[in-house]
């Protein structure tokens, strides 16, 4: 970015030029650069309905539409020539459009503000960059489910309170992150139907006299809906602010599995080995095994919060309607944008190369008295009311603890001590495996369960790729 300054576009009613300092203040071009595809197809879209409505002439619609088209390419690579004058990207295409074609360039702004222009580029950003983020979502998903599949007979303790609580399936545990996934997926899918509402034609915040056809815009541009109102249009940003909440969600997700890869991968668990290609080595200590890009995924988290914290701030107390702190928008809804997809790709890799200690996660699941539960079910079905089943089960875990035995090595006999309607079958729900199994509800942890939700998983997915394939 370089070259001489010279006189803004909007110069017409100053005297003195802008200050050197408040030009660098002021300009955005830095990072709104990323906008110079969308805000070029909005301007398109808007100089071919211009036309169509008789506003300006079809030969002047064509010298601009060409000439934009040359500067896109231009910008892409590299050749386009930015001056510190030009503030924004939008700007400084208009200023490209007219050193090529004279003032012809000037009329591609009738009938639009940069208020309304400016929406209209975050929208056509952020429909994209949604899309984007669904279909890695969906990989992720997709990752954990075929892991799921894999380690179907995995047996892993179930934790409460960072204490063992009850076997289950490691696949169930996968898929209750897939889960998580789903609900992110559906919360940005209804983000999107809210971004895709197309504000140009309001132009500054009042609407213009010019006979615009917004409706015909929209349909060039995809838009379902054209915005009701023109103040909230170009004043509103609750589509940043919603999508950054959503990604704070989504990103939570992805940081509470990687809490638990941290966890699992320490010596102290040894649950799971992850892939060397997803880890780093210490400066000093050579046989170190860093699970950084987990510990960097927590962290980015952080980071996305602290950009919705941002944008609500600059929201909230701003006067109807445009105002210029309106700039500080792009910033965290592009840093959010980046950190989640990025956070996605990483940890789609890293979950599809995980592998997992099956023995040391059955012989943890196995300790605890994590079948303790069962036992007290046990004692349901033979008429014993619960809360009764809870205490004579605590009083024999306690009597297990002081002689140093497990559930399964008390005898018979000592068992009915603590309740004489005990007998053989007992024995039969302690073991992990039958503990896990019994599990039977919608929804719980045994295999049967699973495999089910499994398959309501692909069947799921199946049906997005049908329906995103149909929209093609």
């Amino acid at each position: 970015m370089g070259g001489k300054s010279r006189k803004k576009l909007w110069s017409g009613r100053f005297t003195e030029e802008t200050n050197r300092l408040v030009e660098v203040f002021t300009a955005s071009l830095p990072f709104d650069m990323r906008l110079y595809g969308h805000d070029i197809e909005g301007s398109i879209a808007h100089c071919r309905m211009l036309q169509r409505q008789g506003i300006i002439p079809p030969a002047d619609a064509a010298s601009i539409v060409d000439a934009l088209t040359e500067i896109r390419s231009e910008i892409a690579s590299g050749a386009f020539r930015f001056l510190q004058s030009d503030e924004d990207i939008h700007m400084a295409i208009e200023r490209g459009l007219i050193d090529r074609i004279g003032p012809v360039g000037g009329k591609v702004h009738t009938g639009r503000s940069r208020n309304d222009q400016v929406s209209l580029d975050m929208r056509l950003y952020l429909r994209d960059e949604i899309g984007g983020i669904l279909q890695l979502v969906a990989g992720l998903q997709k990752t954990l489910v075929d892991l799921a599949k894999k380690e179907i007979d995995t047996i892993m303790p179930g934790y409460t309170h960072m204490q063992k609580a009850q076997p289950v399936l490691l696949s169930h545990y996968l898929l209750a992150f897939r889960e998580m996934l789903q609900r992110d997926a559906a919360r940005l899918a209804e983000c999107l139907e809210r971004v895709n509402v197309m504000p140009l034609g309001s132009a500054a915040l009042a609407g213009t006299s010019l006979p615009l056809d917004r409706k015909y815009t929209a349909r060039q541009l995809g838009f379902q809906a054209i915005s009701a109102n023109s103040m909230d249009a170009v004043s509103d940003r609750d589509f940043v602010a919603e999508f950054i909440f959503d990604a704070g969600l989504l990103m939570m997700h992805l940081s509470r599995f990687c809490e638990d890869l941290i966890i699992w991968s320490s010596g102290e668990f040894g649950f799971v080995e992850i892939s060397d290609a997803y880890t780093t080595g210490s400066s000093i200590m050579p046989q170190k095994k860093n699970p950084d890009v987990a510990e960097l995924i927590r962290g980015k988290t952080g980071r996305v919060y602290g950009n919705l914290v941002r944008i609500l701030t600059v929201l909230k107390g701003l006067p109807m309607t445009y105002n210029r702190d309106l700039q500080e928008d792009k910033e965290p809804l592009f840093d959010t944008a980046d950190t989640v997809k990025t956070s996605l790709m990483v940890l789609t890799g890293m979950a599809g190369n995980l592998t997992f200690n099956r023995q040391r996660m059955l012989e943890e699941a196995a300790k605890g008295f994590s079948t303790a539960t069962d036992v007290a079910e046990y004692l349901v079905t033979r008429g014993v009311p619960f809360r009764e089943a809870h205490g004579i089960v605590g009083r024999l875990v306690a009597h297990c603890i002081s002689s140093g035995k497990d559930l399964a090595e008390i005898s018979l006999r000592e068992l009915r001590k603590f309740y004489t309607g005990f007998d053989e079958g007992i024995y039969a729900v302690i073991p992990v495996k039958k503990a896990v199994n019994a599990r039977n509800t919608a929804g719980g942890t045994a295999k049967k369960e699973v495999l089910k939700q499994i398959r309501e998983a692909e069947g799921q997915a199946k049906g997005k790729r049908s329906k995103a394939k149909g929209q093609e």
